[in-house]
């Protein structure tokens, strides 16, 4: 039986790293064996990167709330609760949206859950 030599599958997977590491500096992008660790350190911090914008969104979401519920006399807590005690079931997100772009609408809330806290 002939000898089958893995020469065409070794330079399909070194092409497909180097391809990866594009723009990567120096050896970085050039040699295989380097290339292949930095672009394994990159996918797994892309990786991580996608989980950590979904909780930096929220952190900032709040802080928005926040700052928008203290000008109407409020901490976030107190507002949040109070919202929960009047039924209002708002994600955090449009709660920040409303505090940036409608401040009418956000006093409204904000006065219905002072409403509520008593």
């Amino acid at each position: 039986m002939a000898r089958v030599k893995g020469g065409l599958n070794a330079k399909k997977k070194h092409n497909r790293v180097l391809k990866l590491a594009k723009g990567y500096r120096g050896a970085r992008s050039k040699q295989y064996r380097i290339a292949k660790q930095s672009v394994m350190r990159a996918l797994t911090s892309a990786y991580a990167g996608r989980k950590q914008k979904k909780r930096q969104m929220r952190q900032l979401w709040i802080a928005r709330i926040n700052a928008a519920a203290r000008m109407n006399g409020l901490s976030y807590s107190r507002f949040m609760f109070g919202l929960k005690t009047a039924g209002i079931e708002m994600n955090r997100k449009m709660l920040a949206e409303l505090a940036v772009n409608d401040a009418a609408a956000f006093t409204k809330l904000a006065d219905a859950a002072k409403a509520n806290l008593k």
